[in-house]
């Protein structure tokens, strides 16, 4: 983790930029106390990955094709259990 100083961050903001872009943590400080964070703005869009989970999930057929409940199909059905 890097800290500056307000001074340093206006002198050097594009290289401190893209230092937190890389991925490093930047602290501006007011004199000695911390006062913000400086970290990239995610776009949003991340790349899929097909397969990431792949062998470290497993669910059983009955999950998907075993029967319901009484309570589960009168919820599909729309049947409530007591006072709502």
């Amino acid at each position: 983790m890097a800290t500056v100083t307000i001074h340093q961050a206006k002198t050097n903001l594009s290289r401190l930029i893209a230092r937190a872009e890389a991925g490093e943590e930047i602290v501006i400080a007011r004199g000695k106390d911390p006062v913000v964070r400086l970290t990239p703005v995610s776009n949003g869009k991340r790349k899929r990955a097909p397969g990431l989970l792949k062998g470290k999930v497993s669910l059983p057929d009955e999950f998907f094709f075993g029967p319901l409940s009484d309570a589960e199909l009168g919820a599909w059905e729309g049947e409530h259990e007591g006072p709502h």
